[in-house]
């Protein structure tokens, strides 16, 4: 509970993202933080037991203010340019300055985004820079922001003259920079629509964005105005899960029975494909600090498994994956019912594991969002609820990939039965 001689803005926190701001009794900034819920993270504060540091802190407060913002996105953002501001004592005290991480846009034909720490920014940063961001306290945070936005920033960390395309030019995050196929003119606009958006302008980018669509749209550029219409979407719509850090929730773990569960550690999302029993592929994915870790997806052949069995299919692939010495999962998050979460656990189980399993169920059309637990281990149903967002993110994304490999089992298949 929050003592009475601490005074809040409004009196009340709201349930919420957004910053907040620590002020003692003269009215400084001591401290200011980012959270994907103000009341929340704030109220931790005077409920859990700190070391010296937040302890002294604690007890200077006297007055808290806040600022909500519609995402975590957002709110990391603010909090970055409101450190910057303030220079607050606890922030700084927290960690060396020259260790913060910034976010800088160089100055090239072709700027990049490049992440830097506080110790190698040279005195002259801003003749070599078009912009500088930050202190970022948090270094995972920054780079699942710039992963999200990237979508819509579509920048390159290439450099011209490569023989082949990079990576993200197959996704169509990079626009061709790296082959010298990228629009000089539109590229450097996109690079000012990002230092923008990291100015925290994010409105005046969507009234910029919908005037150009309109515009495109009555001049016929249809293709044009289309991928305004997917930015001003997005830009409305962020789903920014990968932006939550642990610290910033004070119920992000809970204990089940064995272990603990950390939503924002490694998830490992299962599902299995075929049609009537036949060319039957289990698939892996993981999901790290709250996004995709392609790098660490497995795909499993089932060899054991003869005709419709899905329990017994996941049970081999959990078998073999925990054959091998790959990191183990905080989570398991398998796509199914009761039938392939009890397998699961007795797998764990077996092995000795203390990992926690959940499934969902999907129903016929897919649309069904029923979180599935073992009856020892319902708490921990309870606490995925508030994060389903993510949970089906991983369901999806283990189904894609588990039905892109069938297919291609069955493709080779039908050119050769032996295969």
């Amino acid at each position: 509970m929050i003592p009475k001689n601490v005074r809040i803005k409004n009196n009340e926190l709201p349930d919420a993202p957004g910053v907040y701001l620590m002020k003692d009794a003269k009215g400084h900034v001591i401290y200011v933080g980012k959270a994907t819920s103000l009341k929340r993270r704030v109220s931790s504060y005077f409920q859990k037991a700190h070391d010296a540091r937040i302890d002294e802190m604690v007890s200077l407060i006297r007055n808290i203010d806040y600022i909500e913002r519609p995402t975590a996105l957002e709110a990391l953002i603010l909090e970055a340019n409101l450190i910057k501001y303030y220079w607050p004592k606890y922030n700084i005290r927290s960690k060396d300055h020259k260790s913060f991480l910034y976010l800088v846009i160089t100055k090239e034909e072709y700027p990049r985004p490049l992440l830097i720490r506080g110790k190698d920014l040279e005195v002259d940063a801003n003749k070599q820079y078009k912009a500088i961001f930050g202190p970022y306290t948090s270094p995972k945070a920054l780079r699942s922001a710039l992963d999200l936005v990237r979508k819509v920033f579509s920048w390159t960390t290439c450099t011209p003259g490569m023989k082949r395309p990079c990576f993200y030019y197959h996704l169509k995050q990079c626009p061709g920079v790296c082959i010298g196929a990228a629009d000089k003119k539109a590229y450097q606009k996109t690079i000012r629509d990002l230092i923008r958006f990291f100015e925290g302008k994010k409105d005046g980018l969507l009234k910029s964005y919908r005037r150009e669509m309109v515009k495109a749209s009555n001049e016929n550029r249809f293709e044009e105005a289309a991928a305004y219409r997917n930015k001003i979407f997005f830009l409305e719509h962020i789903k920014d899960v990968a932006i939550l850090k642990k610290e910033d929730i004070d119920v992000d773990k809970i204990k089940p029975g064995e272990g603990t569960v950390n939503l924002f550690g490694r998830i490992e999302g299962y599902d299995i494909s075929n049609i009537s029993g036949t060319s039957t592929v289990a698939s892996m994915v993981v999901f790290e600090q709250g996004a995709p870790a392609k790098a660490e997806y497995r795909k499993f052949k089932i060899r054991s498994v003869n005709g419709p069995d899905d329990v017994a299919a996941m049970r081999e692939a959990l078998t073999r994956r925990f054959r091998n010495t790959w990191t183990l999962p905080d989570l398991l998050l398998i796509d199914g019912g009761k039938g392939q979460v009890n397998i699961a656990n007795f797998v764990v189980r077996e092995l000795g594991y203390g990992i926690p399993v959940i499934g969902i169920a999907k129903g016929p059309t897919r649309k069904k969002v029923e979180l599935v637990c073992d009856e020892k281990h319902l708490d921990l149903c309870k606490l995925c609820e508030q994060y389903k967002d993510l949970l089906v993110q991983v369901r999806d994304e283990a189904h894609r990939f588990a039905i892109a490999y069938h297919r291609k089992v069955r493709s080779k298949k039908l050119i050769d039965p032996n295969a």
